[in-house]
This record gives structure tokens, sequence and C-alpha cells, in this order.
């Protein structure tokens, strides 16, 4: 069954047996955070422990000490964020969960990807040169508010030879939608301001983020990467 142009025909005719050449490729073990610093993630409603963007942010410091603890080399990349917000390149060592932390911590959310389509490519870029094939990319968002092709596109790196894992991070609001009678919707990006009935919009604002979900779950599963979905309120250890 193996492929004939792989025999080595010297060994043949030396050894008169076949022999197969093999062949190793190295890959690339570090591990990519991409971690979405765009305006939705700072939303945080009542009795919530924290921001969408704390709780991505707590999940990339706990990935990088376990990659590092395995002498992988960890970068970060954001999708958006304010204007202290920086990227930190690829290292491995003590001194790199230092800097990780120190850049999440400092971290402001800010930016709206949906109308700014240059938010996605420069995050796409950056990520593009920090990773190389074998390396594992996470990306931590929630996902809201991203360009229309931004599943496939996020997807496609898994294309390229890397593993791609998609966590949605989401608020405990954004998941039940837990509100009653008349409320006043404002939008983190984009401004919008929608006054509704509660009851009647819940069975449609489930189904859109439901559907929201099944298209980056269905993108990202198709080309063998992992989504998963956490909340705020969820157990670290349990992501």
């Amino acid at each position: 069954g193996d492929d004939l142009r792989w025999l080595d025909r010297r060994s043949l005719l030396r050894h008169d047996r076949l022999v197969v050449r093999q062949f190793e490729t190295e890959t690339d073990r570090a591990l990519c955070l991409l971690v979405d610093a765009s305006a939705s993630m700072g939303f945080r409603s009542k009795g919530a422990p924290g921001a969408k963007i704390a709780f991505a942010a707590a999940i990339a410091a706990a990935l990088t000490r376990v990659a590092l603890a395995s002498g992988d080399p960890v970068s970060l990349t954001f999708l958006g964020g304010g204007a202290r917000t920086s990227h930190v390149p690829r290292s491995a060592g003590r001194d790199q969960f230092e800097r990780i932390v120190a850049v999440l911590e400092a971290v402001e959310p800010g930016g709206d990807a949906r109308v700014d389509h240059v938010v996605l490519d420069r995050a796409l870029q950056a990520l593009a040169r920090a990773t190389r094939r074998g390396a594992i990319v996470v990306f931590l968002s929630d996902l809201v508010d991203l360009p229309d092709d931004a599943a496939e596109r996020v997807a496609a790196i898994a294309a390229t030879g890397r593993v791609v894992s998609i966590v949605q991070t989401l608020d405990p609001a954004e998941v039940t939608f837990p509100f009653a009678g008349t409320v006043r919707l404002r939008a983190l990006e984009g401004g919008a301001v929608v006054e509704t009935d509660a009851e009647a919009t819940r069975d449609r604002y489930l189904a859109a983020l439901a559907s929201l979900t099944s298209t980056w779950e269905s993108a990202v599963v198709r080309r063998g990467g992992r989504f998963s979905r956490a909340t705020t309120t969820d157990d670290l250890v349990s992501v």
C-alpha cells in the first residue's frame, strides 16, 4: 500500500529487498493566543463576577502557564482593543509568562470589528506571522459583531497545518436573556439602541445566538478544530 515513489531503488539493488524511504516533518508546538478585545467583550451584566474580557484573559493566562511549563513558546495577539493594547511576540521561559500577564491585565476593550474590517485583517496577519505548521491557535471571543466571513477566515487557519480551538466566551445574561417587561438595549459596538418587550424577543434572540454559535462550530470542526462555550461564571478548571 506504500506509494511507489518512495521506494529506495538503490537499497533494492544492494540488498535485494524493498525499502521505503520515510520522512520526518518538523512541526511547531507553539501556543498562539488570539484574544478578542473589541468593545463587546467589555460587557458585564449585573451580578456577573467580571467582564468577558477579564474571563478570557484568565483562560489565556492559564493556558500560557501550562504551555510554558511544557517548554513550548507562547505568543499573544489581540483582535481590536484600546490604545494601550499591545501584542506579545512568541517566546518561552519564565519571563514570557510575566509579560503576557502584564499585557492581559492592561488590555482595554475597544473597536468595532464589524464596521472596521481592518481590525480582523490586522489580527489575522499578526497571527500568521506568529505561527507555523503544527502550532496551536486558541481564539477567545464572544463571536458577536464580527464580519460575516469571520468564522470561515479564522477556521481556515487550520488548513495551513495549524490546530484551531475556539472558546466562545459569553456573559450569563447573553446565554439566558433573563430580562422581563420592556427593556432598552444598547449595542457596545455600532451604538444601536433597541427598545422591545423581553418576553416577545427572547425566543428570536436565543435562536439568533444558536445560529451564530452553530456557524462558528461548524466552520472550525469541519477543519478538524475544536469548539467550546464558556460563561464568565464557569469554573476555569472545567473550561
